[in-house]
């Protein structure tokens, strides 16, 4: 794909962010766009949000890393992308969605907050526990610009992994204490259990899905950056929500997040 179409693609979906609209899936529009292309186009849309709106880049995220995410979404592998200091939200925010999101879902994960560089490839489960200085309970709220969420995986690699925002708990715990695989989340919704599930649910093992972003990215030549958040992949099933609608979840033994919507 030609840069002039990369820049016409990505200055489309920064756009469709800002006005709250969608897109057709790129997809159906581009036949032979490849994963590659669909980067380039992320990089474009974020390069706009960082040079007209100021936010800046604190992360990256993994996405549809788990079975029941894929089997919702229909996408078959993990998307990628990055995270800026404008979708971070506190513990208990009330988050608006008119004039902020368009289709919110939300997620529960486990966020890494990195203490060290790790730049791929070759980063292994290892690595990324040395680098690591503390995990924390999350809520992602994805969100797609694609309408109806009819997406491939080019399409929401495009659409900065379908990025949202995201909640941090306020507890942050040394990973080395825990055994990440067999963590269980369970999530709350308006009050009343919704779902569950373990660590485990993102590759076998959140370090395995860290270490595999690291990877990804590092084919591009981006490394992860001392200090920044990653963002490890959805144990359950994504939770649509609207206006009033609360969400919680808590991680046996670390704590929990929770959000309202308004």
């Amino acid at each position: 794909m030609d840069q002039n179409k990369i820049r016409s693609l990505g200055d489309e979906l920064y756009a469709a962010l800002r006005s709250q609209s969608t897109l057709a899936p790129l997809t159906e529009r581009e036949e032979g766009i490849t994963i590659e292309d669909a980067y380039h186009i992320s990089l474009r849309m974020v390069s706009q949000r960082v040079k007209c709106d100021s936010e800046r880049i604190v992360g990256k995220k993994i996405g549809v890393t788990s079975k029941p995410v894929q089997d919702m979404l229909g996408v078959f592998q993990p998307d990628f992308g990055f995270l800026t200091d404008r979708m971070e939200f506190a513990d208990k925010a009330v988050i608006p969605i008119a004039g902020n999101m368009i289709q919110p879902r939300a997620e529960g994960e486990i966020a890494f907050r990195l203490k060290a560089d790790l730049s791929g490839p070759g980063v292994t489960e290892q690595d990324v526990l040395d680098a690591t200085a503390t995990i924390m309970p999350c809520f992602e709220i994805v969100d797609s610009r694609i309408h109806d969420w009819n997406i491939k995986i080019q399409d929401t690699v495009a659409d900065n992994a379908s990025c949202g925002v995201y909640v941090l708990g306020k507890n942050e715990v040394n990973p080395r204490d825990f055994d990440l695989p067999n963590l269980k989340m369970q999530i709350f919704k308006n009050g009343e259990f919704h779902s569950e599930g373990l660590g485990s649910a993102v590759q076998g093992n959140p370090l395995t899905a860290v270490a595999w972003l690291a990877n990804t990215l590092g084919e591009f030549g981006i490394p992860f950056k001392a200090g920044e958040l990653i963002l490890s992949g959805s144990l359950a099933p994504l939770i649509p929500v609207q206006a009033g609608d609360k969400m919680s979840l808590e991680i046996a033994g670390i704590g929990g997040c929770s959000c309202a919507f308004s």
